[in-house]
């Protein structure tokens, strides 16, 4: 009999489905929930025949961060971990042939971004290059979404994707002017002049800016090699005209040789079949227990639901008064 594993987020999902139901008609249901949470394998698509060849797809959604994403009822996952979890997985699979990366983020950290596309290099070389990694552009799939998808030798956009802002974002508030007008003061005392550079509390001063302009564009330039090197038909100058931090359409990226062609996810498939020559494929997905996709278009599960009628939803790192250096495509803010 398996055993039953209690503890307070139990009751914090009860009292959250109380609130939201409020005094209706209620329904519970209890889902037993494996102790294994090695990945497993969901078949999408199986076009039959003997031994038909493997294709992995393998999601890359929302904003990058490396560092867990919690949810309502659980912890959450932290992208960038996953992402490796399932690389790993595919590379020590002899029957999978191909990857095809399904992108649609606005981008995220820098180190996080850098660290799923050194992650993309490294399964191409434990393949020994055998292995066509395919990239696929959904929504959006800027600036460290972008970066991502350069690790992959063909990338496909669809009509409607939105991709492109290759560059590099700082993002500092200075609160001082408000706390000037209430009367509070904020002192720090440092062991150097530089050691509370960018503090919201203050404004930014000129040396300040000339160190952190300094890094950003030791970043950019990290930005513009990677896609120099994953579109080897652009020179350095191409891509530095074409990385001013715009987004592009689809259409407008193919002509910039930013993106190889306009298509759809099935599109995406279909080179991948002549690129490793089988007529027939089985495309599968991995995920956690319980974490079943239907089919080929199916994304992750919806957000937790929201309990107040208006709710604005500003991401963490743009949230919190420490300075990061992002690829994020942030329109409007």
């Amino acid at each position: 009999m398996p055993r039953i594993q209690s503890n307070h987020r139990l009751v914090v999902a009860g009292l959250a489905a109380l609130a939201l139901v409020g005094c209706g008609p209620m329904a519970y249901k209890i889902v037993p929930v494996p102790v294994d949470r090695t990945l497993e394998e969901t078949v999408l698509i199986d076009e039959g025949g003997w031994s038909p060849a493997k294709i992995v797809l393998v999601d890359v959604e929302g904003i990058i961060y490396n560092m867990h994403k919690p949810s309502l009822f659980e912890e959450g996952e932290n992208p960038v971990s996953l992402f490796v979890e399932k690389l790993d997985k595919a590379a020590k699979d002899p029957t999978v042939r191909a990857l095809v990366l399904r992108i649609n983020s606005p981008g995220g950290g820098v180190t996080a971004s850098d660290l799923m596309y050194q992650e993309i290099q490294a399964f191409k070389r434990r393949t020994g290059g055998k292995r066509p990694v395919v990239a696929v552009l959904m929504d959006v799939a800027a600036s460290g979404g972008y970066y991502i998808a350069c690790g992959a030798d063909e990338i496909v956009a669809q009509p409607t994707t939105v991709t492109g802002s290759i560059g590099v974002i700082m993002q500092l508030i200075n609160f001082g002017g408000t706390m000037d007008k209430i009367g509070v003061e904020a002192t720090a005392i440092t062991s150097g002049r530089l050691k509370d550079a960018g503090s919201p509390f203050r404004k930014l001063r000129p040396e300040e800016r000339e160190v952190f302009q300094k890094l950003v564009d030791q970043f950019y330039g990290r930005f513009v090699s990677v896609v120099v090197k994953g579109r080897p038909k652009l020179t350095e100058e191409q891509v530095r005209k074409a990385a001013d931090g715009r987004v592009y359409s689809a259409e407008q990226a193919v002509e910039l040789g930013l993106v190889d062609r306009v298509g759809s996810l099935r599109d995406g498939l279909a080179d991948v079949k002549k690129q490793i020559g089988s007529d027939r494929v089985r495309v599968v997905m991995y995920h956690r227990p319980l974490g079943w996709r239907p089919n080929v278009y199916a994304q992750s599960p919806p957000a937790a639901p929201q309990v107040n009628m208006v709710n604005v939803q500003i991401p963490e790192e743009l949230v919190l008064p420490q300075a990061r250096f992002m690829y994020l495509w942030t329109p409007g803010l």
